[in-house]
């Protein structure tokens, strides 16, 4: 998706795109001519990039949450091992690339026992991780604020919120059902939500997180406003919201989710703010999303042919204006 918008806009950073490079453990499906891809995993491609002198580098590619937790050296490897490898090789290429790394607001979470689960977070929140991989791109976001510090590169680490409604396959993320209670029944398929419904989060469309991501790389030093790292902003919402904004629009996928409390990924969830205050990122022009309704619909939108529900007819007491 993040190619996608990058390939269909005229100018970027004030150039045209002429080549764009897309590395992955799977094959990337982009039609374009400007694309080429590299399919192995990052560790491998590192003396591939050093050689190619890349103006620009978006770092998404990550062991996520509850592999992390489950498998400590699993997410050393995948994050810290290979971001670092990837780090060395910008830096060994000569010149000095802009990069934006995909880092989390799991970086922020309680401090026992001297405070609660901040909330909301502010942009100068002590980050307090409480997980492998919180801790993981805590100490990455330090690395790139120092090598940017020193000059070989021009670092800035996005701290992604929770991506829902995200499109595709289930993965091994903690936040993974927050799309999944929705994707799944909107495609037929029951599925299990494993956190009370009382349960609040901080979440962002992909849309705005693509936003997001384009927005940073292209900001200067000084839009940026300081530290490298930034917050953004928010829609805070409980899982009992969102599940009411889906049987607004489909009273029959909202049928399909049961809830089912799993404790380690109540755990995990809990342990990661549900609220930011990301005046940084609005002074970019960043914002949060209007409703979840609107992700809901948004996601119906683009991706039509993963809709196996009938939708409610449109208009009508509650339901009026969910499209």
């Amino acid at each position: 998706m993040l190619a996608q918008r990058l390939l269909g806009e005229l100018e970027f950073a004030g150039q045209r795109i002429t080549r764009l490079v897309l590395t992955d453990q799977v094959p990337i499906q982009v039609q374009d001519p400007r694309v080429e891809t590299w399919v192995a995993p990052l560790l491998s491609c590192c003396d591939q990039i050093a050689g190619a002198r890349f103006d620009g580098v978006f770092h998404l590619a990550s062991a996520v949450s509850a592999e992390c937790e489950a498998d400590f050296d699993l997410g050393m490897r995948s994050n810290l091992e290979s971001t670092r490898a990837l780090l060395q090789a910008l830096r060994a290429a000569g010149n000095v690339p802009r990069l934006v790394f995909a880092s989390s607001a799991a970086v922020f979470g309680a401090d026992p026992p001297l405070s609660p689960v901040p909330s909301p977070v502010h942009d100068h929140t002590l980050p307090t991780p409480q997980t492998s991989y919180g801790t993981q791109k805590l100490m990455l976001e330090q690395l790139i604020a120092d090598m940017t510090r020193k000059g070989f590169l021009d670092g800035r680490a996005v701290r992604l919120l929770t991506v829902s409604v995200r499109p595709g396959r289930p993965n091994g993320a903690a936040s993974g059902f927050l799309s999944g209670i929705i994707r799944e029944p909107l495609a037929g398929v029951p599925t299990v939500c494993p956190v009370p419904l009382e349960t609040r989060v901080a979440l962002a469309s992909p849309g705005a997180t693509l936003t997001a991501l384009g927005r940073v790389y292209q900001a200067t030093r000084e839009e940026l406003g300081g530290r490298t790292a930034l917050n953004l902003p928010a829609l805070s919402v409980s899982v009992g919201e969102m599940l009411d904004q889906l049987d607004a629009v489909a009273p029959a996928a909202r049928a399909l989710v049961r809830v089912e409390p799993d404790p380690r990924i109540e755990n995990i969830v809990a342990s990661w703010p549900s609220a930011f205050h990301a005046e940084r990122a609005r002074r970019l022009g960043l914002a949060p999303d209007p409703s979840f309704g609107h992700i809901i619909a948004a996601y119906m939108e683009t991706h039509p042919d993963a809709l196996k529900i009938e939708r409610r007819p449109h208009g009508g007491g509650r339901h009026q204006g969910i499209q």
